[in-house]
């Protein structure tokens, strides 16, 4: 296994950021950063930008702790 840099500890704040928004969503209509970022359509955008950049470098995790290698 391999350490977590920066990078990789920012993803994971950003990921639960999301997928806590993404709950909200689903269960309450409430979209949090929609009202975080009053209402900003451009700052909720880059935001979710953000989100999905650091969901990238989490799958790039993976590959780089070798979970997807065949072990024989």
């Amino acid at each position: 296994m391999c350490k977590l840099n920066i990078f990789d500890k920012i993803s994971l704040i950003l990921i639960f950021i999301g997928s806590i928004n993404w709950g909200t969503i689903g269960l309450f209509k409430l979209n949090l950063l929609n009202i975080f970022l009053f209402n900003n359509s451009k700052l909720e955008r880059i935001m979710y930008i953000i989100i999905f950049l650091g969901a990238l470098d989490l799958i790039s995790l993976l590959f780089r702790w070798n979970l997807f290698a065949n072990n024989k």
